[in-house]
C-alpha cells in the first residue's frame, strides 16, 4: 500500500513545472497528448497563457485536404469552430510537420478557457485527425502576484511583486536607500536567505551593488538556466555584512506562462571567469610569462568589447588604462591594444594623439596576439594572448602577488571600425586575482529575449528650428542622451558630447539661400583639453571629425564654414569659442539617460556652466551652390551635430519639414474653397 501511494504521488509531482524542470525547459502548463486518428497526428500540447498554446514534438504527413488548426466551444470538434491561425499568423491549410515545436495564439483574443477543445480538422470532410479537450475548471498559466517585500532594514519595501513567468519578476514601487555598500539582488534555496545564492543582474543587466531606488517599478531576470521554479527565495542581501534587507518566499507550484528568454550556453575553456555584466564575461589562464585572455559578449555585430587594466593601482579608472578594444568584423577578428590618455575619442592635440588611441599611433605597440575569434549564436568571442611584463613601456604589467584594478566596456564601433562612447560600463571598482591560488569562476549562460531586442526604442522628440524666426543660433555642449537621444535621433553612433542648439539637443536647422546667418559657438577654447575642444564646422558630410581624417579623406568633404587653410595647406579651425557645458548632476547616473521619457525632462536635470569669455562667431551665407542638405559638426570629432537643410524660399519649409499640420491646413483651406464655390454657384 505505501508503494502504491509513492507512485501516486511521484506521478503527481511530474505533471508540476519542477518535474518539469528535471525534465527539459518548462514550457507551460500540461494539457496532454493529442488523441490521434488519421494522417500521422501527435504531439504534446501546453498551454502557455490565456491566449496561447504550444504544440511540442508535433507531427502531421500534410495529406488532408482542406485541413486546419481548430478550436471550438462544442462538445466535440466539428463544423462549429474557428481557424486557429498557424506559428506564423497565417490561416493557409495545413502543411507537412515533423516533430516540430511552435507556439499558437488564438484568433480575436480569444481565451483558452473560451474554448472545449483544439483539434487538427479537415474542413472538407469534416474529419478530425487529431484533438484534445480543456477541462471545465482549466485555469491556464498567467501572472501570478506573491505579496511583498518583507523589509528589514534600509528602507527596504515594495508594492505587490509579480511573477511574469519562469525567469522573470516585477518589483512595484521598490524602495532602498542604497547605503549598504555590497547590497545585491540575491536568490538560492533552502529555508531563508543566506549567503550561499546566486547574484541576479539588476534591471539594466549590471552586477554591482545596487544603486538607491525610491518609489521604481523595475523588471529583473533570473540569471543563467535559473528559473522561478528552482530557487526558494529571493533577497537584498548585503554581501559585505551577510544581511538580508529585505526579501519573499517564492511560493511552491507558480501557475505562470513559460519564459520566451533563450538560453546560451557558452563553455569557458579557460580556468577562471568573471561576469562582469549579464552580456558580458571575461576568462583567463597563466601559462609562463604569458596570460591569455577570451572575451566573450553577447552583442550585436557592430558592436565591441573593451577590457583592461585600470590607469589607478588603487581602484578601476579608465583614464590613463592599458586595454584592449575587441571585435569581428565579418570572417575577421580583433584584439587591438589601447591607450587612453583623455575621456574622449583620439584626436590630434597641438601635434600629438591624446585619447582613446591605438597603442601604434602614440608611439608604442600593439602587444596583443589573436588567436582565434569567432561569433557562435550571437555571441562574440575573441582570445587573445600577451606578456605578463610587455615589452611596450606604455603598457601596464599584469600583476599576480595582489588584486589588479580592472576596467571594461561595452559600444558601438563608428564608421571607421573605432570604438565609439561606450554604452555598458562599470561605475564601481573591480578586481581580479590574476593568478588564483584555486580556479575562479561566476560565469552563468548568457540568455536572449528576441522579442525585447527587436523592440524599437522610442527616441525623444526631434528638435527643429529655422532662419526664419531667428538668424543667430547659440551653440554649446551636452551630454549625447543614451540610445533616446543623439543615437535615436541621428542613428549614427554617439560620443559623450553632442552639440545643443537654441537648447535642443541636435535640431535639424532650415536656413534659406541668400541670407546672412551666424552661430554662436560655446565648444571650447583650449586645445590642450581633447575631451572639450570642439570648433563648430559646416560640410557636406554627416560625421565630422575633420581634423582626425587622412588627408585623402579630407579632400573628399566640401567644406563650407568654419575652417580656413595655412600656407602649408593644413586646416584651421576659426570658430574656437568659450566653453559652455551641460552635464550631469554628481549623484546621476547617464547609464539611466534612457529613464527619461522626454527631452525636456532630461534638460531639467542637467546643470548647465560657462567658462568667462566671448563666444566665437561663424558667419556664413548659403548660397546656390550649396547642397540641399548640409551637416554641423565638431571638428576636432566624429558624430556630434546633425543636419541643416538649405532651402530657397521658406514658402517651401513646411514641405522640407514635411509637417502633417501644415498638409492638414492646405487640406482644410482647399475644402473652404471648394464650399464657397459650390455656394457661389448655386
Amino acid at each position: 500500500m505505501k508503494l502504491l501511494w509513492i507512485t501516486i504521488w511521484f506521478l503527481c509531482v511530474c505533471f508540476t513545472a519542477k518535474c518539469q524542470e528535471d525534465e527539459g525547459p518548462y514550457k507551460g502548463k500540461y494539457l496532454g497528448k493529442l488523441n490521434s486518428y488519421h494522417h500521422q497526428v501527435s504531439g504534446d500540447v501546453y498551454v502557455v497563457d490565456e491566449y496561447s498554446i504550444l504544440l511540442s514534438g508535433f507531427s502531421y504527413d500534410g495529406n488532408g485536404a482542406d485541413t486546419f488548426f481548430w478550436a471550438g466551444a462544442s462538445n466535440r470538434p466539428g463544423p462549429q469552430g474557428f481557424i486557429v491561425p498557424d506559428e506564423y499568423g497565417y490561416t493557409n491549410v495545413l502543411e507537412r510537420y515533423l516533430n516540430k515545436d511552435f507556439t499558437l495564439s488564438l484568433p480575436d483574443k480569444k481565451k483558452i478557457t473560451d474554448i472545449r477543445w483544439f483539434a487538427v480538422y479537415d474542413i472538407w470532410s469534416q474529419n478530425t485527425f487529431g484533438d484534445i479537450y480543456v477541462p471545465e475548471e482549466f485555469e491556464p498559466p498567467t501572472i501570478q502576484n506573491v505579496g511583498q517585500l518583507s523589509g528589514k532594514k534600509n528602507n527596504v519595501s515594495s508594492g505587490d511583486i509579480q511573477i511574469l513567468d519562469a525567469k522573470r519578476l516585477r518589483i512595484n514601487k521598490f524602495e532602498y536607500d542604497g547605503n549598504a555598500k555590497k547590497a545585491q539582488f540575491w536568490v538560492g534555496v533552502g529555508p531563508q536567505p543566506g549567503p550561499k545564492g546566486f547574484r541576479v543582474p539588476d534591471e539594466n543587466g549590471y552586477l554591482e551593488p545596487i544603486r538607491s531606488y525610491k518609489e521604481e517599478s523595475i523588471t529583473l531576470e533570473l540569471p543563467g538556466d535559473l528559473t522561478i521554479f528552482t530557487i526558494d527565495w529571493f533577497s537584498i542581501y548585503d554581501q559585505e555584512n551577510f544581511e538580508n534587507l529585505g526579501s519573499f518566499i517564492v511560493p511552491d507550484g507558480l501557475n505562470v506562462p513559460p519564459s520566451l528568454v533563450k538560453i546560451i550556453s557558452h563553455k569557458n575553456e579557460l580556468p577562471n571567469c568573471l561576469q562582469l555584466h549579464k552580456e558580458f564575461q571575461v576568462s583567463w589562464e597563466i601559462f609562463g610569462p604569458q596570460i591569455t585572455i577570451q572575451l566573450a559578449g553577447n552583442i550585436e555585430e557592430y558592436e565591441y568589447m573593451a577590457f583592461g587594466i585600470s590607469g589607478s593601482e588603487t581602484y578601476s579608472q579608465m583614464l590613463n588604462s592599458d586595454v584592449t578594444v575587441a571585435y569581428i568584423d565579418g570572417y575577421r577578428g580583433f584584439a587591438t591594444d589601447y591607450n587612453i590618455s583623455a575621456l574622449a575619442p583620439c584626436v590630434k592635440v597641438l601635434g600629438q594623439y591624446k585619447g582613446v588611441c591605438k597603442d601604434d599611433l602614440v608611439g608604442g605597440q600593439d602587444s596583443n596576439q589573436i588567436h582565434t575569434a569567432v561569433r557562435e549564436n550571437g555571441i562574440n568571442i575573441v582570445t587573445y594572448r600577451r606578456f605578463l611584463i610587455s615589452p611596450d613601456s606604455g603598457d601596464k604589467e599584469f600583476i599576480t602577488d595582489k588584486p589588479l584594478y580592472i576596467i571594461w566596456a561595452l559600444g558601438k564601433l563608428d564608421e571607421n571600425k573605432e570604438p565609439a562612447f561606450h554604452t555598458i560600463y562599470p561605475k564601481n571598482n573591480i578586481s581580479i586575482e590574476v593568478n588564483p591560488k584555486e580556479p575562479t569562476n561566476n560565469c552563468f549562460a548568457f540568455t536572449r529575449d528576441e522579442t525585447r531586442r527587436n523592440n524599437v526604442i522610442e527616441i525623444w522628440e526631434k528638435g527643429e528650428l529655422d532662419g526664419k524666426a531667428s538668424r543667430v543660433f547659440n551653440a554649446y555642449l551636452g551630454p549625447s542622451g543614451g540610445s533616446k537621444g543623439y543615437e535615436g535621433i541621428t542613428g549614427q553612433p554617439a560620443t559623450s558630447l553632442a552639440w545643443y542648439i537654441n537648447g535642443y539637443l541636435v535640431p535639424e536647422i532650415w536656413l534659406r539661400r541668400g541670407l546672412t546667418y551666424a552661430f554662436k559657438v560655446y565648444g571650447g577654447n583650449n586645445p590642450h583639453m581633447a575631451e572639450l575642444y570642439h570648433p563648430l564646422i559646416i560640410t557636406d558630410e554627416s560625421h565630422g571629425g575633420f581634423d582626425k581624417l587622412t588627408d585623402e579623406a579630407q579632400s573628399k568633404i566640401r567644406v563650407l564654414a568654419g575652417i580656413e587653410y595655412s600656407r602649408r595647406g593644413r586646416p584651421r579651425p576659426t570658430s574656437a569659442g568659450s566653453l559652455c557645458l551641460a552635464r550631469h548632476a554628481e549623484n546621476r547616473d547617464r547609464r539611466l539617460d534612457d529613464d527619461f521619457p522626454s527631452f525636456k525632462k532630461y534638460n531639467r536635470s542637467l546643470i548647465y556652466t560657462c567658462e568667462n569669455g566671448d563666444p566665437a562667431v561663424l558667419e556664413f551665407t548659403p548660397n546656390t551652390s550649396w547642397p540641399d542638405t548640409v551637416y554641423y559638426n565638431s571638428f576636432t570629432q566624429a558624430n556630434m551635430g546633425w543636419k541643416i537643410h538649405v532651402i530657397d524660399t521658406f514658402s517651401s519649409l513646411s514641405k522640407s519639414k514635411g509637417n502633417k499640420t501644415n498638409i492638414f491646413n492646405w487640406f482644410f483651406l482647399i475644402t473652404v474653397i471648394a464650399i464657397l464655390q459650390f455656394e457661389i454657384l448655386t
